[in-house]
């Protein structure tokens, strides 16, 4: 495990300390499929870039990260059609 530290993973205590998300919202981004992840025995080690990189594109799209009609989303299949 600490080979993978060493690489740029961290745990997700560690990882939520460096994005000032909670730790339970680091599990739910992992869940969701949106930053990488690997589960090593019951931890869960989270790829920081991935997380950073994450975490500039909700800065970056500001309050239209809660707007259900974005093109990115319909992209991905979520979000809501365009009447």
């Amino acid at each position: 495990m600490s080979e993978l530290i060493a690489q740029g993973w961290a745990d997700t205590r560690e990882a939520a300390t460096v994005t000032g998300y909670t730790a339970a919202y680091v599990r739910q981004l992992i869940r969701r499929g949106r930053i990488e992840a690997r589960k090593v025995g019951r931890d869960w080690l989270v790829n920081l870039a991935d997380l950073l990189k994450y975490k500039r594109a909700m800065a970056d799209l500001g309050d239209d990260k809660h707007n259900p009609y974005r093109d990115d989303l319909q992209a991905e299949g979520r979000g809501r059609g365009k009447g």
